[in-house]
């Protein structure tokens, strides 16, 4: 006889380091290794400085969350054809996900964002959302299908690219894992006081914090933020790529 077999369906928590926080709905409370994220309403964030890996059940794969994100679920069931649906919300931060490639046609596993979802089947690629919404998509290996305002744009393997809330995703361009940092500093006396600004630039896809703070990127790759002067011998600023590569800057201004 042909047997219906229910499975299910979990995100395991693995390898916790600093702050890490397990959601239902709106209570929370500090996460253990072996917490099972199973319905609608759970989830996990992370606060400075901090990481946690979800093992995803049957061995499809696993999500690298960094540091300062949130990670809800949205959806785990298993298909009548026996696939497997995973959907995930990020609101902001950043994580990556290396998922083996699937073997039932109707599987899924998808992301979404507050630009778009990203539709996968088996790669290894990385996100970056920002607070403002803006969603960027690097993709080491695979294909991930960036999706908003009606449009599906392919990032295979080796590209990049990414989503502004209202618009469609932008067209992908090779994955450049750039770290580098342009900026300079503006000083001024406002009402007496004196203020300043860092302006910096860096690739648009990536993820920037400014004392502990992180900052929206515009289209460009630009972003500004204003500082009390004598709040800091040196502003410390990290670049992250949606892949989770980040290089710490100590920027001295006189």
């Amino acid at each position: 006889r042909d047997l219906n077999v229910r499975v299910n369906r979990a995100l395991v928590l693995q390898n916790l380091r600093g702050q890490v926080r397990f959601w239902q709905n709106a209570a929370s409370r500090n996460a253990r290794s072996g917490d099972r994220l199973q319905a609608v309403g759970q989830g996990v964030s992370t606060g400075k400085n901090s990481s946690v890996v979800l093992k995803i059940d049957l061995g499809i794969g696993q999500v690298n969350v960094s540091e300062q994100t949130r990670v809800n679920v949205q959806e785990l069931s298993t298909g009548a054809n026996g696939g497997r649906i995973t959907r995930l919300s990020v609101p902001t931060g950043q994580v990556r996900l290396q998922v083996r490639r699937f073997s039932a046609p109707d599987s899924r596993l998808e992301i979404e964002t507050p630009a778009g979802v990203a539709g996968v089947r088996g790669t290894d690629f990385g996100m970056n959302v920002q607070r403002n919404g803006k969603t960027s998509v690097a993709t080491l290996a695979g294909s991930v299908a960036a999706i908003a305002e009606g449009k599906s744009v392919l990032v295979n393997g080796g590209f990049q690219n990414f989503t502004i809330p209202g618009e469609p995703p932008s067209d992908p361009v090779p994955l450049r894992n750039d770290l580098s940092l342009q900026h300079k500093f503006i000083r001024r006396i406002d009402s007496g006081v004196r203020r300043l600004r860092l302006e910096g630039k860096v690739d648009p896809v990536n993820r920037v914090i400014v004392e502990e703070v992180e900052q929206n990127v515009d289209r460009n790759g630009k972003f500004s933020v204003e500082l009390e002067t004598i709040s800091f011998p040196q502003v410390r600023v990290t670049v992250m790529t949606p892949l989770g590569f980040r290089r710490d800057y100590a920027l001295a201004f006189r």
